[in-house]
């Protein structure tokens, strides 16, 4: 199946959910990873490409105006200056402390907030021009997806350095949905309800049974489909709560 002229842009790229999304949106578009190290995008970029697809990574702090002022300059010198989105998804999340609230730096907070939602703010000014350019021309509806987290909805103890980014990009998702919706651009907020299975997050996941653990290649596919992927990962919520049925 020959790849749409449109690309997706896909930041947070790591083992888990960025990088499952990224290879699911590989089989119908360009891909555009998005990174600090250029470790977690180069071995994913030349898998997508060994299968035909086509993928480049560049090396963005999202935090930072001026980096990603720089990767939509790559992103146009590779795919020329029209090029349009079909799909902006932003993953990033800052570093954040499990620990009590007065045990937490405030460079802690500073640090989170950078990335969580400053960096949500700073890509949705970067990518919504080249989503707005593929109004018209894409199947779908453009997309602009930020993946969150139980704790965008819910805040536990000793979470307070995680969730206030989440809440902040919550909020963010919401009045650029009544924004832009009108539009043509779909703007969604994925609550990802759990732990993802990864590596990293092994250690925590040893003890809890197999419900609570979340594969990031099914978190890519409800992500990749738009509002009926929305309303189910918002379902599976509800479940836990007991309101959907």
């Amino acid at each position: 199946m020959p790849l749409s002229k449109l690309i997706a842009i896909v930041a947070g790229v790591g083992p888990g959910t960025g990088a499952s999304v990224a290879r699911k949106f590989s089989s119908h578009y360009p891909v555009v990873l998005l990174a600090r190290k250029p470790e977690n995008y180069e071995g994913l970029a030349k898998e997508i490409n060994s299968a035909g697809g086509k993928a480049i990574g560049i090396s963005t702090d999202v935090s930072s105006k001026d980096s990603l002022a720089k990767a939509v300059e790559g992103i146009k010198q590779e795919f020329g200056q029209d090029v349009a989105a079909a799909a902006a998804i932003f993953n990033a999340s800052g570093p954040f402390m499990r620990k009590p609230f007065l045990e937490i730096p405030a460079e802690t907070f500073s640090s989170s907030l950078d990335v969580s939602a400053m960096g949500g703010i700073l890509f949705s000014q970067s990518f919504l021009p080249l989503l707005l350019k593929g109004v018209g021309s894409s199947e779908h509806p453009p997309s602009l997806i930020f993946t969150g987290a139980t704790a965008s909805v819910k805040s536990n103890a000793q979470m307070a350095s995680f969730s206030t980014g989440k809440w902040a990009l919550r909020a963010l998702s919401q009045s650029l949905a009544r924004e832009f919706g009108p539009q043509g651009v779909h703007v969604a907020h994925a609550i990802i309800d759990g732990v993802i299975d990864i590596p990293r997050t092994r250690e925590w996941l040893k003890d809890m049974p197999a419900e609570a653990k979340l594969s990031a290649d099914a978190v890519s596919i409800l992500v990749s489909m738009g509002r009926k992927g929305e309303r189910l990962i918002k379902c599976r919520l509800r479940m836990i709560t007991g309101g959907c049925m």
